[in-house]
Order: C-alpha cells, then sequence, then structure tokens
C-alpha cells in the first residue's frame, strides 16, 4: 500500500469517527412533541442538522442516512434498537452484518424473522450489500421441512468466499436453540413468541467458550406494552447486560435526511394508535399472531393446489363454498374455493386477481359462484360494487330478510371478524377439519393475520406489504363462514338437468321435485 493511500484511509477512518461521534446527537432529548413539530415543515429529504456522511460514492455505505450511520456503527456487544416502519431496518442491519462478514473471514451471523418471506427478503439485503462490496458468495443453501420444496422454510444460508456466513430463520424457539454465533432479530416483537424465542437463543449467545464473544442486534417496531420488546427497553441501565439503545421515530428519520412526506402518510394511514405504536414508537397495544407456522403445517397438503381443472366448475355433488375479498387497485380480489368430502374441507382453488376491472372479475367469478352453494363477499368499501352486481345476477343470502340467494354480504365491522377469525383459528386447530395447499403465498398470508389487543377490546388486522393485506386469509375466513351457514337456510337451489318427473329419483330425503329444479326443505 502506498504512502499516499494510507494516508487516505486514515482520513476516511477519521471522519467516519467524527459523523459517527456526531450521528444523531441533535435529537437525543428532545420530546416527542417537539421533534413531531420541527419535522412539519422540514423540506423532504434535507438533513435537519447539516450532518454528511463521510464515505465517497463509491462505497455502498455512503447510502447510510444519519440514523442509519450512527446505528451501523455502534459497536457494542448488545444493541437494541427501536425504530419505525418505512425506515430501512434491514438495509442497516444487513449492511453491518455484511460489513463484518467482510472484514472478519469466517464470520458466523443468523438472522431470525416473524416470518419466512421477512427472512427471505432480510437475506436479500444481504446479497445487495455482498454485491456492492464485491464479496463473492461461494454458495447458497436452503433447508425445508420434510425436505419438500414448498414446505415451511427451516433455513437459508448465504456462505462468502472468505468462509463467512449469513443464515435466516424464521424466528421460532426451536429454530434458533443451539445455534452458537452473532444474532440479528429484524422485527423482534413481532415474532409468534418473542419471550420464548429469546429464552431459546441466549445460552448460546452468553457463552464465549462457543465461538468467542458473540453481538446481539434487536432491531423492531413496538408491539405492545409488556411484550419482549418492551421488557429489554425498558430494563434498568445499571445491570451488567447493558444494552445501547437506538431510537428512530419517523420524525427522527425525516429530520436525519429520509425522503418521505410524513404528514402524507398519516392521512393515508387513516389510525391515530396504530401511527402512535407503528411511527412513534410508543408501547400500546398487544398484538399475536392468529394463525401460528405450526397450526398452518397442521392443515397443509401437498397434493393441494391453488388451482383447479375447469371442468370441477361444470359438476356437482359435494357441497362447495367460496370466500371473495375483493380488491381493485393495490390488494388484489382473492376467491377461495373449498369442497366438502366426507366431512372434511379441501381446498379447489385461491384464485388471486390483481389490477383487474371490475366488470372483468364479474365475469371471470360468475360460473364458481354457479357452482356453489354459498359465497360470502367482503361489502366493504369498493366491495359494495361488486356485492351488488353478484347480488342482482345470484341473489342475495339474508335468512334475516327471508332471502336465500347465494351470496351474502358481509361489512366488515370490528363485530364479525370478532365472530369469523376465532371459528377458522379452531378450524385449524381440528386439522381434519379444512384442508390447504403447501404453498408459500398462501402460507405467509395465513401467519401475516394478527389479533390486536387494545384498550377498546380486540380486533383483527394485518400489516399491508407489497404483496396485500393477508388477503387470502380474509378471503379463507369468508369461506369458512360460507360452509358454516351454507345449507342453513329453510330453501336452497340446485340445478340439474331437465326431465321427466316419472324418472327422477332425488338423492335427498328432504327433496321434492319442482320442475327443472331440487329444492331442499
Amino acid at each position: 500500500m502506498s504512502k499516499r493511500s494510507k494516508q487516505a484511509i486514515e482520513a476516511l477512518d477519521a471522519n467516519a469517527r467524527e459523523a459517527k461521534s456526531s450521528a444523531g446527537r441533535a435529537y437525543l432529548d428532545m420530546p416527542l412533541e417537539e421533534i413531531r413539530q420541527i419535522s412539519t415543515n422540514h423540506p423532504i429529504g434535507e438533513n435537519y442538522s447539516g450532518w454528511k456522511n463521510p464515505y465517497p460514492t463509491s462505497d455502498p455505505r455512503q447510502l447510510l442516512l444519519e440514523y442509519q450511520f450512527a446505528d451501523f456503527h455502534d459497536t457494542s456487544r448488545y444493541k437494541a434498537s427501536l425504530w419505525s416502519r418505512q425506515t430501512g431496518k434491514d438495509f442497516t442491519g444487513e449492511g453491518e452484518i455484511v460489513t463484518d462478514c467482510l472484514n472478519t473471514a469466517g464470520s458466523d451471523w443468523m438472522v431470525a424473522a416473524p416470518s419466512e418471506r421477512q427472512a427471505m427478503d432480510s437475506l436479500d439485503q444481504a446479497r445487495l450489500w455482498a454485491e456492492a462490496y464485491d464479496l463473492a458468495i461461494a454458495d447458497y443453501i436452503e433447508e425445508r421441512e420434510g425436505g419438500h420444496s414448498r414446505a415451511l422454510l427451516k433455513s437459508a444460508e448465504i456462505i462468502f468466499s472468505n468462509r463467512s456466513r449469513a443464515r435466516c430463520v424464521p424466528g421460532k424457539p426451536d429454530t434458533v436453540r443451539g445455534r452458537s454465533c452473532n444474532v440479528y432479530l429484524t422485527e423482534f416483537d413481532f415474532f409468534e413468541n418473542p419471550a420464548a424465542t429469546w429464552r431459546a437463543i441466549l445460552p448460546s449467545i452468553t457463552n464465549p467458550l462457543r465461538g468467542g464473544q458473540k453481538k446481539v442486534r434487536l432491531r423492531t417496531t413496538p408491539n405492545g406494552k409488556g411484550g419482549a420488546m418492551d421488557r429489554i427497553w425498558h430494563k434498568d441501565p445499571t445491570l451488567k447486560m447493558r444494552w445501547s439503545k437506538h431510537l428512530v421515530t419517523i420524525y427522527h428519520a425525516v429530520l436525519m435526511g429520509l425522503p418521505v412526506d410524513w404528514q402524507e402518510l398519516y392521512e393515508a394511514f387513516d389510525d391515530p394508535t396504530g401511527w402512535s405504536q407503528e411511527f412513534e414508537c410508543l408501547f400500546l397495544d398487544a398484538v399475536s399472531v392468529l394463525l401460528p407456522y405450526e397450526l398452518i403445517a397442521l392443515a397443509e397438503d401437498p397434493t393441494l393446489s391453488t388451482a383447479c381443472e375447469s371442468d370441477f366448475w361444470d359438476g356437482f355433488g359435494n357441497r362447495v363454498v367460496i370466500g371473495i375479498d375483493f380488491g381493485r387497485s393495490g390488494d388484489p380480489t382473492v376467491a377461495w374455493t373449498l369442497e366438502e368430502v366426507g366431512g372434511t374441507w379441501f381446498t379447489r382453488e385461491v384464485l388471486v386477481l390483481k389490477d383487474t376491472p371490475t366488470n372483468q372479475q364479474e365475469e371471470i367469478l360468475r360460473h364458481r359462484i354457479k357452482r356453489a352453494d354459498l359465497v360470502c363477499l367482503d361489502y366493504t368499501g369498493p366491495g359494495i360494487g361488486l356485492g351488488d352486481y353478484l347480488v342482482a345476477e345470484h341473489g342475495q343470502y339474508d335468512p334475516a330478510k327471508h332471502e336465500f340467494g347465494k351470496v351474502e354480504l358481509c361489512t366488515f365491522t370490528t363485530g364479525l371478524k370478532r365472530e369469523m377469525y376465532p371459528r377458522l383459528r379452531r378450524a385449524f386447530e381440528a386439522p381434519t377439519r379444512v384442508r390447504i395447499p403447501m404453498d408459500v403465498e398462501v402460507r405467509e398470508d395465513l401467519h401475516g393475520m394478527q389479533a390486536k389487543v387494545t384498550s377498546n377490546g380486540f380486533t383483527y388486522d394485518s400489516p399491508r406489504t407489497s404483496k396485500g393485506h393477508s388477503d387470502r386469509c380474509v378471503a379463507l375466513a369468508l369461506a369458512w363462514r360460507a360452509q358454516e351457514h351454507g345449507g342453513s337456510g329453510p330453501v336452497c337451489f340446485m340445478d340439474i338437468p331437465r326431465r321427466s318427473q316419472s324418472s327422477f329419483q332425488p338423492h335427498d330425503p328432504r327433496a321434492s321435485w319442482r320442475g327443472d329444479r331440487t329444492v331442499i326443505l
């Protein structure tokens, strides 16, 4: 290395140390109300304090904003970061991991996330950092339960050319237990059981005899008072296990250069309580997963698919029900079809329609509804228009009004959610009642639905992602409601071919003959 190159590197390191010492300092003791007020009229994308990233444009760390830079360069053994949503958690976390893997040959990191999708997305960030650093990936290993390519992920691992490795797993006690390595738990507070997962991993990371001293990184949005992160965040600072803490609300992030109009985001979010927790990082209400992975796995059947043969819709015999969650732009429309065979309800189709005009959706759904005994439709917001079309053609099911058509219009009130989702949960607790395809998208959608306990009771919701809003779970819950209601009214109709009365033998002892229809009384 030349003398000039050595001097340049030393100068860069000195600048980085100076930038680290000043990063975020202007906001450390600022009350939430004050920092919100300052950020209200702050120019989008500019840095309030004038802080500058010292790295050259050729270095990927030059992309780090001020709050990311401060967290990234904190080398404390135990680090807990409470960050707002949409602030680049995994970009920062994986950047630190890959940088460590680059600088220390043989480094070993485990990344755990609440879901398979989040774990794999986080690992994708590691790939991007490795590419930016020109750190070659020597191997990639993926393991799934039972060796089936569509089964639940056990682990996915990147092995770098210098023997360092980064391994991602779903955040569950059995997947993290016994692994002695550095640990990054992303969205830690949203694990199925964060406390149990923490207990499982703690012995491995605190034993220096197994591969030396380990680093622990927790980065999450808060998830309710009394939870795992709440307890860690408010631990006595005089205890021996001391956490280096980093708080980044949406206001901090905007003042440090995040190019987001938080006021526009607030208006779109339209949930003051949710905003306080998701973006202001306040510990409020508790959230738990409706359907844990283990429960979903009990109902998965590798012989089932999300698609079915077209002639299925032309048949008749077994009971068929459909749940439809309508979407027009952004979220997809999902129609989930169940067929009863021997007392078990098998999934026959999980139809997903993305960015499809309403009239085309109606045409696609028409012959499916004709085959079904009952259809439950989300009659909320944009679903009202499609519901009116379908009721006009297929009739409305509303026993209270003595209407026994094929379509039940379901307005998604809190009361309806409290009725539907616990019943769906009970169906999964008795896996002989419902069978679903072994499919990653289906699994992640079902796992994404959450039970939220608030001061006003409880409700059900799911985080909105680029893939949707747990739309498949909503559709399945509606289909399960349909199977519970279907046939319970005094009359239901099934079209059959016209034939002479004398040759007709009804297959149901309750049936009577009326022209070209069987009428079940």
